[in-house]
């Protein structure tokens, strides 16, 4: 296992040509970002920081993860306390981070290296493959960054530079392998992590996907895509398949008190293991008021609320129409009542919180009846 090792300035003369890792590295320790999980220069990287800080920023952004890294944190400081909590809470803290299969995959990560590995992180990047929902890149970055492991963490800001720094004109996904081979000889044996810190930022500031700064580059010089004026062009991508649209009912049912009757979804799929008010089956069209009422959880008089709810997957686009009925006694289901001071921490991912929210809108047209809907 390499050593953890500390984030430095390289220190010395610089070589009259730079290789460039080294123009690289003296760009970055100029212009390297402040971010919440980053450990400043010379200090020892937190593999725990560097791990949840990874799998929060797929597919979501800096500027959104911050908060909710500070809010793990804080309630979780350390990899046994997130290791002891519930699914739920988790769920519950990740509730609009979205793809909900990455808080599950870390709570089964942090639990498995507390079980198999005494609650230290492995300290390399095959190891670390082995853990739930850790894949080559976030393998590949955890074992630079905080035990400084001379491998390429191929990010999407890491594969566009390279892909301009080659001028490598294959299309992504598919090129991602041989970016990864092309970035790996340039990973020097010191500083690894700051090298795959430094592709992350000059990606995030100088080599952005429009109008990149090519002028103030550090790589400039050797880029073969700056030299052919093709580097805004690079990386190619792949067309993205159509989403197709789906569509369906939710339906809220509310007591007395203003409690929300909710269901647990499946442990596996969509979603998994988060809670819902109960829905219909989602088809092409809205399914026709009567059928619609024959999916409810419970024989009730329900409304139909003007308007719908959208919401965008990664693969697909849902629309829901909102029925609601208020009971004054709960009927009994398999599901259980979840008061109005308890939806802020609970589980609800970000569509159901939409559904109950647009349920709950006092302001909107008063309920449409059933009767009075679509046929």
């Amino acid at each position: 296992m390499p050593p953890r090792v500390k984030s430095h300035h390289r220190e010395g003369a610089a070589p009259h040509k730079r290789s460039p890792a080294a123009s690289l590295l003296a760009w970055y320790d100029l212009h390297r970002r402040e971010l919440p999980w980053r450990a400043k220069p010379d200090e020892i990287s937190d593999p725990y920081f560097v791990w949840m800080s990874e799998i929060m920023l797929q597919q979501t952004t800096v500027a959104a993860v911050g908060p909710y890294f500070r809010a793990f944190t804080q309630r979780w400081p350390n990899l046994q306390a997130f290791a002891t909590a519930s699914q739920d809470e988790i769920l519950g803290a990740w509730s609009g981070l979205g793809y909900y299969s990455r808080a599950r995959n870390m709570h089964r990560a942090a639990k498995t290296i507390v079980a198999e590995h005494g609650g230290k992180f492995p300290g390399s990047s095959d190891a670390l493959r082995a853990l739930p929902g850790i894949g080559p890149y976030t393998a590949a970055a955890i074992a630079a960054i905080a035990f400084g492991e001379p491998v390429a963490a191929m990010d999407a800001n890491a594969e566009r530079v390279i892909a301009r720094f080659f001028a490598v004109e294959e299309a992504l996904p598919k090129a991602r392998p041989h970016l990864a081979a092309l970035a790996a000889p340039l990973v020097p044996e010191k500083r690894a992590g700051d090298f795959a810190q430094s592709l992350m930022d000059l990606g995030s500031q100088i080599c952005t996907t429009k109008k990149p700064a090519c002028g103030i580059c550090p790589l400039a010089e050797e880029c073969r895509a700056f030299a052919l004026g093709i580097a805004e062009t690079l990386p190619r991508k792949a067309a993205k398949p159509s989403r197709p649209l789906k569509r369906g009912a939710a339906f809220v049912a509310l007591d007395s008190k203003g409690a929300v009757y909710v269901v647990r979804r499946p442990e596996k799929g969509l979603l998994g293991a988060m809670l819902q008010p109960p829905l219909g089956e989602w088809s092409e069209k809205f399914p026709s008021s009567k059928s619609a009422i024959e999916a409810a959880p419970f024989t009730g008089d329900w409304s139909r609320k003007p308007g719908m709810v959208r919401h965008v997957f990664t693969h697909f686009e849902l629309e829901m129409e909102v029925y609601v009925a208020e009971f004054r006694r709960r009927p009994n289901g398999e599901g259980f009542w979840l008061a109005r001071d308890e939806m802020k921490a609970a589980a609800l991912p970000t569509v159901m919180r939409k559904i109950i929210d647009h349920a709950l809108d006092e302001d909107a047209p008063l309920f449409r009846k059933v009767n009075a809907g679509r046929n």
